[in-house]
């Protein structure tokens, strides 16, 4: 039985995987607010540092 149906088994278990893997990205995704601060936060940092290297 196991030799007849490897593919379809095969795409099922392929099919759980991609499932857990959609549900835990948007289970941990941060919010688009969080995102946008820390952006800001890291190109503000970049910036500081660059006229830093610059003086």
């Amino acid at each position: 039985m196991l030799a007849k149906n490897w593919k379809r088994i095969g795409m099922l278990i392929l099919i759980i995987a991609c499932v857990f893997n959609i549900m835990s990205k948007l289970v941990n995704k941060l919010s688009l607010n969080k995102e946008m601060l820390y952006s800001a936060e890291y190109m503000y940092e970049q910036e500081n540092k660059e006229t830093q290297e610059q003086k």
